[in-house]
């Protein structure tokens, strides 16, 4: 079993347990103790864990990477709302990357009605939907499985992103802070999520509310790399002020308005230091 595999299983069982004792779960993996251990302190190195006698636990107040299965049905009503403001950024014919993760699963379904799209991904489940529809082109990266995520990550999946230009981006993200930035959980998928805001022309954070005003382990992006942010009416509107116009708060219990959908030429950018086009705030709470 590779280290990256064992790595990724310690930090699962810290996920659903809250600790986990070296000697019981080398004797589950077959493995020494020794190897077990390495492996802990390399998690310990790398700020993923908190190392205590005979095993660890989870760093406390740094935002936990939580199991698909976890993920998929928590704040379904906000994702799905988040989803529908997201999918009218999108223009038939488009390139879109699609970030691993629940919203921006939900991100793909609402993509559904669109036509003649290429979708990216990294996400074996929207992987599936995507296929299941039979309608769009898609293309999936390579790399190593990150299993309790149903993700792809690693230097091959960040090598298949450079080989492609996309209209929009849709990443996820663990946590979002006015000083921080986007921040992630699990350090492996950061490369992965730089190289997709490379790729786009346009990214957009699709994010519910509970997470902003935290911070996780890694950074992926600062707020001005990005050229949207688009979470839930959970975040009042203090908290949302700093943001700008470029945050959009989707309101779960109606449909975003019928408008034009606004085009990457036309929008006006968070990250104008890049000379990235943004999308339009038209959508954006006023």
């Amino acid at each position: 079993m590779l280290s990256s595999t064992r790595r990724r299983q310690i930090l699962d069982r810290l996920t659903t347990d809250g600790y986990v004792e070296a000697k019981e779960f080398a004797r589950e993996l077959g493995v020494d103790t020794s190897t077990i251990r390495r492996d802990l302190e390399a998690l310990e190195r790398d700020g993923q864990i908190q190392r205590t006698h005979g095993g660890a636990r989870p760093i406390p107040g740094v935002t936990s990477d939580l199991p698909y299965s976890a993920k998929r049905n928590t704040r379904l009503q906000e994702k799905s709302a988040i989803a529908r403001v997201a999918a009218t950024l999108v223009a038939d014919g488009d390139t879109v990357i699609l970030d691993s993760g629940s919203t921006t699963y939900e991100v793909a379904v609402a993509l559904s009605r669109r036509e003649h799209l290429t979708v990216i991904t990294n996400d074996l489940r929207i992987a599936e939907y995507i296929a299941g529809l039979q309608r769009f082109r898609l293309l999936v990266a390579g790399g190593e499985l990150l299993g309790s995520v149903y993700t792809l990550a690693g230097d091959r999946t960040v090598e298949f992103l450079r080989d492609y230009a996309a209209d929009w981006a849709f990443l996820g993200a663990d946590a979002v802070d006015l000083a921080a930035g986007i921040t992630n959980t699990n350090t492996l998928e950061v490369p992965v999520k730089r190289a997709m805001i490379a790729t786009a022309r346009a990214t957009a954070v699709v994010v519910d509310s509970s997470k902003f005003g935290h911070r996780a382990l890694a950074r992926v992006a600062g707020l001005d790399e990005i050229h949207t942010l688009i979470t839930d009416h959970g975040l009042d509107e203090d908290a949302a002020k700093p943001f700008g116009d470029h945050l959009i708060r989707a309101d779960a219990a109606k449909p975003p308005q019928s408008k034009p959908r606004p085009t990457i030429a036309a929008a006006s950018s968070l990250a104008a230091s890049r000379g990235k086009p943004a999308q339009d705030s038209a959508e954006s709470e006023q």
